[in-house]
């Protein structure tokens, strides 16, 4: 089955089987957020980006192969629910943005910052930094080495928009901003983008409506 990205929460995972890298997706919790688990296809290590919920489910979907390690794209409680517990039956080492790490309950390991790389077996992961919905946002890119990159967005671009940044004005520019200049100004339109709750999309699919977004401020 070719990979659609849609998920459901209490149904299968979604895997998106590339050269390198696969990349499973899952629906957890009341939230609906996704939860992604990449495996590096030469070393079998693998990484997941949100603890969101259920940690039964993610766990089970890691499977004997375990964690070495746990992305949290921010602060905001729903996206950690299952961290505690996942990071204590792995052993994961953890991963957040600089500036929201200290929010996070579950100690970060690795704080990061733009530009930073954060490894899943022979793959590396860019860091950046995403300022607006929370001030220590994250987006994840992986290069695909033999295809179009693929953005782990968390909630600061969706299908139709950026982030909620709770009606401030400069939250939201700065936002816009940043996503302008280091996804769709650095990033080609055949970008997959995996966010942090909902369906996938591109960058392509998204680029003609940031005049719309700009002007509608949110």
């Amino acid at each position: 089955m070719p990979y659609t990205g849609n998920v459901t929460v209490g149904g299968p995972a979604d895997a998106h089987e590339l050269a390198e890298l696969i990349i499973s997706k899952v629906a957890v919790g009341p939230h609906d957020n996704n939860a992604y688990l990449l495996r590096c296809r030469r070393t079998g290590e693998q990484l997941l980006i949100d603890a969101a919920a259920e940690p039964a489910t993610l766990l089970r979907l890691a499977g004997e192969a375990g964690l070495a390690g746990v992305v949290t794209t921010h602060r905001h409680g729903d996206h950690w629910q299952a961290l505690a517990e996942v990071v204590r039956a792995t052993g994961a080492r953890t991963y957040a943005g600089r500036e929201d790490a200290p929010a996070i309950p579950v100690p970060t390991d690795v704080p990061v910052a733009d530009g930073d790389e954060i490894p899943v077996g022979a793959c590396r992961l860019t860091v950046r930094h995403l300022v607006g919905h929370t001030p220590g946002s994250v987006a994840l890119v992986y290069d695909d080495p033999e295809g179009h990159p693929h953005v782990f967005t968390g909630d600061s671009l969706f299908p139709g928009g950026v982030g909620n940044t709770r009606g401030d004005a400069a939250a939201f520019a700065s936002l816009l901003r940043d996503v302008e200049a280091k996804l769709f100004g650095a990033l080609p339109d055949e970008t997959w983008v995996y966010p942090g709750h909902g369906a996938d999309t591109t960058l392509g699919a998204e680029r003609p409506h940031l005049p719309e977004w700009r002007e509608r401020g949110w």
